[in-house]
């Protein structure tokens, strides 16, 4: 199969921070107890600011970096479990918004903190079989809206925000190599949909997932690294999820990844779910940590059970 490369990223967040003193007036903690367990010190949250208009903003952004038209896109996916509707799509309003090709694929993708590596796979192997070789990945969240602020252990966590990439499929380019699993479980964590019994609130088992994350990122990576050949030496740097700074920390130790090779932005976004790695990515970019020719591995675990690896390589922009 040929394989994909990134040649743009770009990002979105609500203009409004919500900082850890802010939490503090809500529920009963502090900015010492949220930052010391989770490295979490602000979030944004969306005022006024919809899903759409977030996935929109990241989208132009990265097509604008990569130097692709919206009509040279041959599919696009947006991973989320916080769309605005249920029907249509988000990836279908994108579509209109953007100036899309009708006659290409477009859709949502659910699978929780992971969904964005997920949509990497699954584009890569649609645009395998695409005459357009270029392609939309988005990855956003509005889990404010899902957020229970009652909740100290899980209100505190979350934040609202989205990234987006432009791929390009060429013949000879390797796969990304994903490793990708899932393990049904409803109980660490769960939304519950709509028109239940129980409200549509974020319910999680935040030491049940814990333990299943520290568990699960360096298998993750070994298998990507075993599947590529590849040692920690080889990869210019590491992108895990940010869901929790400890989690990251513990891993990339265990891993023996050195601090300069893994990023980490938790402190400014909190865990944003599906949106968490294209920030990273986006802001990665931007800095120059990354660019043509770089190596990034990306692994993300979240509800579902979900979990999955990638090796991301990244391209020269479009000549325009």
């Amino acid at each position: 199969m040929n394989g994909i490369k990134i040649l743009g990223m770009g990002r979105s967040v609500p203009a409004r921070v919500v900082t850890n003193d802010d939490m503090a007036r809500i529920v009963d903690t502090s900015d010492e107890w949220i930052s010391s367990r989770t490295g979490i010190r602000t979030r944004h949250h969306c005022q006024g600011e919809t899903h759409t208009q977030l996935c929109r903003e990241a989208a132009q952004r990265a097509l604008e970096r990569a130097g692709v038209r919206p009509e040279e896109v041959g599919a696009c996916i947006v991973a989320t479990v916080t769309a605005q509707t249920l029907v249509p799509s988000t990836a279908f309003l994108l579509q209109r918004d953007l100036g899309l090709p009708e006659d290409i694929p477009c859709f949502d993708l659910s699978a929780a903190c992971t969904g964005f590596l997920f949509a990497l796979h699954t584009m890569e192997c649609l645009l395998n079989a695409s005459a357009r070789p270029f392609g939309l990945v988005v990855g956003c969240e509005v889990l404010s809206r899902f957020t229970d602020f009652t909740d100290r252990s899980t209100c505190v966590l979350f934040g609202d925000g989205a990234g987006a990439a432009v791929v390009e499929c060429r013949a000879g380019w390797p796969s990304i190599g994903a490793q990708l699993g899932c393990a049904g479980n409803d109980q660490l964590l769960c939304i519950p949909g709509a028109r239940l019994e129980e409200p549509s609130l974020i319910a999680m088992d935040g030491r049940g997932v814990f333990r299943f994350a520290v568990e699960t990122v360096p298998r993750c990576v070994e298998q990507v690294l075993q599947q590529r050949g590849c040692t920690v030496a080889d990869v210019d740097c590491f992108v895990f999820h940010q869901a929790n700074a400890r989690i990251t920390d513990l891993a990339a130790r265990k891993l023996g990844i050195p601090p300069e090779k893994y990023y980490k932005n938790i402190e400014h976004y909190g865990n944003t779910s599906a949106a968490s790695i294209p920030l990273a990515l986006s802001e990665l970019q931007d800095l120059g940590r990354i660019g043509p020719g770089s190596r990034v591995v990306a692994v993300g675990f979240g509800g579902g059970l979900t979990w999955g690896g990638v090796m991301l390589e990244f391209e020269k922009r479009r000549p325009v």
